[in-house]
């Protein structure tokens, strides 16, 4: 992929010049552009598991799901050019402004995540002290089975509602439903088609409603478990499917990892 943003900017311009371009890494292209279109204002205490990483100016560039009190899911390309001390996690609220940071001490990324391809592309961050649970913060489980196609799953994250809008203080979610593998490739162009893996999970509803750039690392809940991790998608919600790298595949490796 040479550099991640180098392949980024490469990208936006093929996206801008051709069809059939190769996807974004979302949550890379433009740091604080990304949004969920079509989505709702969370609730206070709605979404008790999420997550918003940051840099050490306090501004968000991707998003989290707690899993344990000590553990944060996200996506192995939201951190694999950072460092552990340069990363805070926010948690506790529905709203930026009013999260509490935790510090990170740890980024253990999946040794098998290809920047080239964005497969298994997921990680896991330890704070640097137990996450103290509350009706405000609490860990969500990790997605067990196959999820295939026609599931009501919920993304959620922090950004723009739109493309010219502010930046919401208010997270934002919205239902989607998943396609099958065979589905998601038959909406995707033929370069994208081949980045579909039996590790990845995509969902798509209708157009004007899913993910953007800065929902990386996000979840994606179905049934109260995290059954998928924003990766990447064409663009904002125009037409094409959102494809998230699946919990389930990689279960294994995160116990592995936070049960140490």
């Amino acid at each position: 992929m040479m550099m991640r943003y180098q392949w980024c900017i490469l990208v936006l311009l093929s996206l801008l010049a051709a069809s059939h371009a190769r996807n974004v890494p979302v949550g890379y292209q433009i740091p604080l552009e990304g949004y969920i279109v079509g989505g709702s204002n969370a609730a206070r205490g709605q979404f008790p598991y999420q997550v918003s990483l940051r840099n050490l100016a306090s501004i968000h560039f991707c998003g989290g799901a707690i899993i344990s009190d000590w553990w944060i899911l996200t996506a192995a390309h939201c951190i694999s050019d950072r460092t552990a001390s340069s990363i805070n996690a926010f948690i506790g609220s529905h709203l930026l402004s009013e999260a509490v940071s935790m510090g990170v001490s740890a980024l253990v990324i999946h040794p098998q995540f290809n920047e080239n391809t964005m497969i298994n592309d997921i990680a896991v961050t330890r704070t640097r002290e137990a996450i103290v649970y509350s009706n405000l913060i609490q860990p969500i489980a990790l997605g067990s089975g196959y999820i295939g196609g026609s599931i009501i799953a919920i993304a959620s994250g922090w950004g723009r509602t739109s493309e010219n809008g502010p930046l919401p203080n208010t997270l934002q979610w919205v239902n989607l439903g998943t396609l099958t593998n065979d589905e998601c490739k038959a909406r995707l162009s033929p370069g994208n088609a081949e980045l579909i893996f039996d590790s990845t999970v995509c969902t798509f509803t209708r157009t004007d409603e899913g993910i953007c750039y800065g929902d990386a690392g996000g979840p994606l809940n179905s049934a109260n478990a995290v059954v998928g991790i924003v990766s990447w998608g064409v663009r904002c919600a125009i037409s094409y499917p959102d494809v998230y790298t699946r919990v389930s595949t990689h279960r294994a490796w995160i116990l592995g990892i936070i049960n140490q």
